[in-house]
């Protein structure tokens, strides 16, 4: 309890070896708090915790503190335990992006977040307890990521507000929900249908309640004056329901999310023609054109540092290009909290969006992330437009905000520009999306992420690019920071070096494999003595040949990458 109703009461988190659980609820709900409690961060007023003797296990902060550590690297290695493989603390950093010579102080948001789950994940614990590891936090990283969990021993508790990551790596689901506890033993894919049938059947109990009541003040009304002695018990037994029903605790109250509509745009919001803007000796943008017309949800992809804000900003005119020419359409903008033409009170207006009165002047400061995201969206939707731009708007809201969000993106009139490394919410919400190619290079795609995969045939832009951004290149937009290494000084990462000494003896091993399937498939009258070996052996034989010819590719590529760098 943090003064006032306590926050969490009866709650149980139990993890067992090697479980996926995704751990839910609503902003605020106590979810970080009870995962600081099993992590041994906060003492609980009540209750036990008990940790397996012998049982290792890292807690991965929503906002991680470096200071008083010199680097990136002082700050993993110093997570590893006894017996800790201190080469694993490397291997992460450069996986991340990282080189472990980065200072805290220097850091971004998303470095910060990388340099912790290196921390988290190099001593491989028993259990591992992450708060919002997909925060700040690109597309190719959390891709990364999902495997590389989904690739470790370790028992995991994952609280997160994106649903593909959750859907990919959860086996059961515990729903913080009005201090207490539910669990469900299927992953996050079958929370939804659950959680609202959970939901229902209260909603009907209330009912149930209700009509109790009613029928109990119809006999005090008539019946209790004729024989009160005998009958005062009713009314001890209507007071008690009444106890009842101010004690229920219903569901969170939802978030009412309605964007206040400007004067309808003109045909064409933004047009950017040639456009190039760089930084230093960096391009950003390069000799990038694009239409936007009134109506369209257009989304901007690409790694950390790649530019998105800075491309978003020349589309809207905040930001002047260096080359080209940007010209914006009608839009006409508000100064008062007005929301549908009808003017409100901040007060109830902040109630749309889960504040109570008391947090009307409450430090920003004592909010939550989730907390902070709503007020941001409160403000956002509270001045006319016909023209709304989100950069990052998922961060930190629970899935129920989430989905009320993306219901009012779709009935929002005017044109919407949004970043966000959320693969779910852009297959919701885009109808086209710009992604970075490298080198400034950008390129638009019809239809959401999923659709863009399909179109440009890859999983996501190249991981490689991905870490040179995170590597050198945004510190290159940085006044601060010094001068980077150039290109022609760029080395094979420690994976990429493994896996070109490994593959010839896989591709070998590869062929002997095929070679003994092929002289069993060879036997006379294998196909009718033996249907079983034989259909083992044909579909072994296909999968091995197309490991191979995978193998091979991938060694040519590094191959070549490593004569062009210089061996």
């Amino acid at each position: 309890t943090f003064g006032g109703r306590p926050l969490i009461e009866s709650a149980t988190l139990s993890v067992s070896p090697g479980e996926r659980l995704c751990f839910v609820g609503r902003n605020g709900s106590g979810k970080s708090t009870l995962l600081k409690i099993a992590a041994g961060i906060v003492e609980a007023d009540s209750g036990n915790r008990f940790v397996q003797p012998g049982a290792t296990l890292r807690y991965l902060p929503q906002e991680p503190d470096l200071s008083g550590f010199p680097n990136t690297r002082a700050y993993v290695e110093d997570g590893l335990g006894p017996g800790d493989d201190p080469y694993r603390a490397a291997m992460l950093l450069d996986a991340l992006g990282l080189t472990g010579e980065e200072e805290p102080a220097r850091l971004s948001g998303g470095e910060a977040r990388r340099a912790a789950l290196a921390r988290a994940i190099a001593p491989e614990p028993d259990v591992l307890l992450l708060d919002e590891p997909t925060n700040h936090l690109d597309l190719t990283t959390i891709e990364w990521l999902e495997e590389t969990l989904a690739g470790l021993r370790s028992a995991l508790v994952l609280i997160s507000h994106a649903r593909r990551f959750l859907e990919k790596l959860s086996r059961a689901t515990l729903w913080l929900d009005r201090g207490t506890t539910r669990r469900l033993e299927q992953g996050f894919s079958a929370f939804e249908e659950w959680r609202d049938a959970v939901l229902h059947e209260e909603e009907k109990e209330r009912e149930r309640l209700d009509r109790k009541i009613a029928l109990e003040l119809d006999w005090v009304r008539y019946g209790v004056t004729a024989r009160r002695k005998r009958n005062m018990g009713r009314l001890r037994k209507l007071e008690g329901l009444r106890t009842e029903k101010r004690e229920q605790r219903g569901p969170t109250g939802q978030v009412k999310l309605v964007a206040s509509d400007g004067e309808l745009s003109g045909k064409t919001v933004s047009e950017a023609r040639n456009v190039s803007k760089s930084f230093g000796e960096r391009p950003i943008v390069r000799d990038f054109s694009i239409r936007v017309l009134r109506g369209e949800r257009i989304a901007l992809v690409g790694a950390n540092g790649a530019g998105k804000t800075t491309l978003l900003n020349l589309m809207t005119g905040t930001l002047a290009p260096d080359e080209g020419t940007v010209k914006l359409g009608t839009d006409r903008r508000g100064d008062t909290v007005i929301v549908n033409g009808e003017a409100r009170h901040v007060i109830g207006y902040m109630r749309d969006f889960l504040f109570q009165p008391e947090q009307a002047r409450a430090p920003i400061t004592a909010l939550s992330g989730g907390e902070r995201g709503r007020l941001m969206l409160a403000r956002a939707l509270a001045r006319p437009s016909n023209l709304l731009v989100l950069d990052e708007p998922t961060n930190d809201l629970d899935l129920e905000t989430l989905d009320l969000l993306e219901e009012m993106l779709d009935d929002y009139p005017g044109t919407i520009l949004v970043v966000s490394h959320d693969r779910d919410f852009l297959d919701r919400v885009a109808t086209s999306v710009i992604v970075s190619e490298g080198d400034g290079r950008w390129t638009e795609y019809a239809g959401g992420y999923t659709d863009m995969l399909a179109q440009r045939g890859a999983a996501a832009p190249a991981r490689t690019a991905a870490k040179s951004i995170a590597k050198g290149e945004a510190r290159a937009a940085k006044p601060a920071a010094e001068p980077r290494a150039s290109v022609s000084k760029a080395k094979l990462s420690f994976k990429q070096k493994h896996a070109l000494e490994t593959l010839p003896a896989r591709i070998e091993a590869l062929d002997a494999e095929i070679a003994k399937l092929e002289a069993t498939l060879a036997k006379p009258n294998l196909f009718s003595a033996d249907r079983k070996t034989f259909d083992a052996a044909t579909a072994r034989l296909s999968a091995a040949h197309a490991e191979k010819a995978a193998a091979e590719d991938e060694w040519l590529t590094l191959e070549m990458l490593r004569e062009e760098l210089g061996g």
